[in-house]
């Protein structure tokens, strides 16, 4: 389904993709081994999309509320370096971010599936959830994603991104043509 116009236009003006990660990188469910070992599924489509995000000059964050080893691993492989773990308050850590890279909150985007992320949601230039999200959020985003959260949510997020900023066409091309070589 098509975007709104105006959507499609604040879009133009993200430089800043900030992600939750329980409920949007995954699919919200926690997975413990028997020794206590968290173990957390990745969609390596969204990895990839990430990857083109920062291709094409966005910055990308991590916000969660949980301390995860598994969430710094996956973060160090995508080469995110803006990764906050713990955060009771997310719009704080987004705002902080956004006056040290020099960007406005409307220069951002922020998705998020749950009560902690409303703050970021409503204040990100443009507030994202995704369909698993609770109905209560998604009254509060600006975008609902089609795909579920882990299930391809952010290659959405990021792929309509790319497009709205005129960048589809040249990834789309590289992959075509050939990555440029270093």
């Amino acid at each position: 389904m098509p975007l709104p116009v105006p959507l499609v236009d604040q879009l133009r003006r993200v430089r800043l993709v900030a992600l939750d990660v329980d409920g949007v990188l995954t699919d919200g469910r926690l997975y413990f081994q028997a020794d206590g070992v968290e173990i957390k599924a990745f969609h390596t489509q969204d990895g990839h999309g990430l990857k083109l995000l920062k291709r094409a000059g966005l910055h990308v964050a991590i916000i969660t509320g949980r301390d995860s080893p598994m969430v710094s691993q996956r973060a160090a492989a995508l080469g995110i370096s803006h990764v906050y773990q713990g955060c009771e308050d997310k719009l704080a850590t987004l705002r902080s971010l956004c006056q040290r890279l020099g960007l406005e909150l409307d220069q951002t985007a922020y998705c998020g599936d749950d009560l902690p992320d409303l703050a970021a949601i409503k204040r990100a230039g443009v507030g994202i959830t995704v369909p698993n999200a609770p109905d209560y959020m998604h009254k509060h985003a600006d975008w609902v994603t089609e795909h579920l959260g882990g299930h391809g949510a952010v290659r959405e997020i990021c792929d309509t991104l790319l497009d709205a900023q005129g960048h589809w066409g040249a990834v789309v091309d590289t992959y075509l043509h050939g990555l440029p070589s270093a």
